[in-house]
């Protein structure tokens, strides 16, 4: 009974031995004394990508409805084209381009306002619970691209 129990007894410390794998956890690098410098490379199209904000822009401008009105249609257009290449001066990291899209963006927007008063009360509403989002997700994009350069 000794020599069967101690031979159980050996092959289990040989099997628990030859199954021990190093340790690979990410804990263990992370504490490293290697210290990583923050990258200055990562800059704001990097982080307009991870920007739920860009992503509802995109989606309000596929999505948005076809008016009565011949002249609210076209000056939606020419805000929509604003708006994308607005969010692609963005991506690219060009500021120029994006401030200059952003007041072509401003101009359709205004004269949508002066427009929309001929337009029937449901296509006001849905046409201004469009312009609010768009609005507010603009204002979040630039406080955001504002903050990072503080």
């Amino acid at each position: 009974m000794k020599k069967t129990f101690l031979s159980v007894l050996i092959i289990c410390v040989f099997w628990s031995c030859a199954t021990e794998k190093g340790n690979t956890s990410p804990v263990t690098i992370g504490n490293s004394s290697i210290e990583k410098k923050p990258d200055e490379s990562e800059n704001i199209s990097i982080k307009i990508l991870e920007n739920a904000n860009a992503a509802e822009i995109s989606n309000l401008l596929s999505t948005f409805p076809v008016f009565s009105k011949k002249e609210i249609n076209t000056e939606i257009s020419i805000l929509k084209f604003s708006l994308q290449n607005y969010l692609y001066a963005i991506n690219a990291g060009d500021m120029k381009a994006k401030d200059s899209q952003l007041k072509g963006m401003q101009r359709s927007y205004r004269k949508i306002q002066k427009i929309r008063k001929h337009l029937s009360i449901d296509e006001n509403d849905i046409l201004n619970r469009y312009l609010v989002r768009i609005k507010t997700n603009i204002a979040v994009i630039e406080n955001s691209l504002n903050g990072n350069k503080n």
